[in-house]
């Protein structure tokens, strides 16, 4: 299905009967990603699984960032009149997650973050150098913005307080240090680093996602680490 939203054609999938649970791809990748946690997560959730701005078959390619990208979120939760979904967001789709969720109290009932930074000295530096010369050979506005974004600070973070739960692989592109630094700034956050995975091996067509999804959403209130 395609809307419209802030100027541009989104396109999502939506499976499944239940309480709302919207899925946000990473960079260079779409929707399908996570069919196996959609397939498993529409059994009890009515999930909506989304490709971002200039993903896919979304437009917008040429007017893209992280800031737009979490306002496309926002809006298509007002449109199709959601009520406070949960979120998960991989990667980019993380970032979009964060900052959706600081700009938009009350938006999420829930956020699930996987490998996302706050800033690009977040991720391991030889990934850094990887994107930089992707940039200069493809110059893709998509990997060029992973370069120069998000800058989020620390006063964003501490300004979410819906329940996160924050995922990273033990082998991660993301630093577990910043990992640790994003948990250290949302409250009410719960970090679990993953041994042996790495930036999206329980993501990616994987079913163990679903699996940190279902128990993240039937923890009731306050959440501990």
């Amino acid at each position: 299905m395609f809307i419209t939203v802030n100027g541009i054609r989104l396109y999502y999938e939506v499976t499944g009967k239940g309480p709302a649970v919207i899925l946000v791809h990473g960079n260079g990748e779409n929707h399908s990603i996570f069919k196996e946690t959609a397939d498993l997560l529409s059994q009890d959730y009515t999930v909506y699984a989304l490709d971002s701005r200039g993903h896919g078959k979304s437009s917008g390619k040429e007017n893209i960032s992280y800031e737009k990208m979490a306002k496309d979120v926002a809006e298509f939760i007002r449109l199709l009149e959601l009520d406070r979904p949960a979120c998960c967001g991989f990667s980019d789709g993380g970032i979009i997650g964060i900052l959706a969720a600081s700009k938009y109290p009350g938006l999420f009932s829930r956020l699930v973050i996987c490998g996302a930074n706050a800033y690009p000295e977040g991720l391991k530096r030889r990934w850094l150098i990887l994107f930089g010369f992707l940039g200069l050979l493809f110059h893709d506005p998509r990997v060029l913005m992973m370069l120069n974004e998000p800058q989020i600070s620390g006063k964003e973070l501490e300004q979410i307080s819906v329940p996160t739960l924050i995922l990273a692989g033990e082998r991660d592109m993301v630093l577990t240090s910043h990992t640790q630094y994003l948990a250290s700034k949302i409250k009410n956050s719960l970090l679990r680093i993953l041994p042996g995975e790495t930036h999206g091996s329980y993501v990616i067509h994987s079913r163990k996602l679903y699996f940190y999804i279902k128990k993240f959403l039937n923890v009731p209130g306050k959440i501990e680490n």
